[in-house]
């Protein structure tokens, strides 16, 4: 099982609260950005294009925690930049377990063997090394030669010193199935936890932008993938529903709340990937003050070929709940890998309607 059941129980206990309390829009993560900085420059990132004095710039350990505590979410994906070039992240990382919240540390790898004995092994800590594909395709992407065989070492070592770890991969332009499909292969036999994946989307400040799917050729990437799943054993870091909705079979619209940011800059509005709206100065302010209705497929043209989980897994979870039993049927025979499509939402169709999973449609075949 990809995420420990104790993990899975603290999430839907958190979510029930939620729930009981009427609360419409709530976090799941907490994307926590402490830095910009970063040892690589990859094709599609943009965070070192900033200036050098916002490069130099990070949140302190205070800042950090009193994020996590401001947010409430169960759980904290730090990122950046590389979060291991901040010289104060064991004590963030002690500091957030002690809260008993659940912390994906993701980093390249490179810096991970040199910093390993400042941590200790806890259900609580999981190193999630990024991995965008074989050895060739990630090298290019990261626009350095060797940093797949060091980001892979680096999974070997965290093994062994017990650690849970998985693997975060983008698939960009030019992937195939199978190519993919050996990547997951050559992955599972790490004995990762499990692998995060998600169609790479145009992040406005990328050095390349040739380099991003979009949405209908995603779709049938993911469709072709599956296809080829259901004669491996991968594990997805996922809901069975977001994969669904990957190989199209159903749409949703964001919640991008779900995933809120705290950066060195603070709230970001709205999300991970975009930075129209600002930034709060409190998360009660990014909740409450953002306009949510400009944002999402159909709302927004810079929202259209976005397929990621951080807008869109808390939706699946969210459909989830609401429907268990296709929940399990989907569980039950994976995403469908071949019939029409479910639609997009349409501009038409959006007009009024807010950022709600009871929005979701589905068009599926058993």
């Amino acid at each position: 099982m990809p995420v420990p059941l104790i993990q899975q129980y603290r999430i839907a206990s958190y979510i029930t609260k939620q729930k009981l309390r009427g609360q419409k829009r709530y976090p799941l993560v907490l994307m926590l950005e402490p830095l910009f900085r970063c040892n690589l420059a990859c094709a599609g990132c943009g965070k070192i294009e900033h200036p050098e004095e916002i490069l130099d710039k990070s949140l302190s350990v205070e800042e950090c925690l009193a994020a996590v505590d401001e947010c409430g979410a169960p759980v904290v994906s730090i990122a950046g930049g590389e979060p291991l070039l901040h010289k104060e992240m064991a004590q963030i990382v002690v500091g957030i377990i002690r809260r008993k919240k659940f912390v994906y540390l993701c980093t390249n790898g490179l810096l991970l063997k040199k910093h390993l004995a400042d941590y200790t092994p806890s259900p609580y800590l999981t190193f999630s090394i990024h991995l965008d594909g074989n050895r060739e395709r990630h090298d290019a992407l990261v626009c350095r030669q060797g940093v797949f065989d060091l980001a892979v070492d680096a999974i070997k070592s965290a093994n062994q010193r017990g650690f849970r770890v998985t693997i975060n991969s983008t698939l960009y332009e030019g992937v195939s199935a199978q190519e993919a499909a050996e990547f997951f292969d050559f992955a599972m036999g790490l004995g990762i936890e499990g692998v995060t994946i998600a169609p790479g989307f145009s992040y406005e400040r990328a050095s390349q932008q040739d380099v991003f799917l979009q949405r209908t050729a995603s779709k049938q990437l993911f469709r072709d993938i599956f296809t080829l799943a259901k004669r491996r054993k991968w594990k997805f870091n996922h809901t069975k529903l977001y994969l669904n909705f990957l190989a199209g079979n159903q749409d949703y619209q964001c919640t991008p709340w779900g995933n809120p940011t705290r950066n060195i800059f603070g709230w970001q509005r709205p999300c991970y990937l975009l930075q129209e709206g600002g930034y709060a100065s409190s998360f009660r302010e990014l909740i409450e003050e953002t306009d949510w209705d400009r944002y999402g497929t159909g709302r927004n043209p810079k929202c259209a070929q976005c397929m990621l989980h951080s807008g869109f897994e808390p939706s699946a979870v969210n459909d989830m709940l609401t429907h268990p039993l296709k929940a399990l049927w989907v569980s039950l025979r994976g995403p469908r890998t071949s019939g029409p499509m479910a639609p997009d939402f349409s501009e038409s169709e959006e007009a009024g309607v807010g950022c709600q999973v009871s929005g979701v449609r589905e068009k599926q075949k058993s």
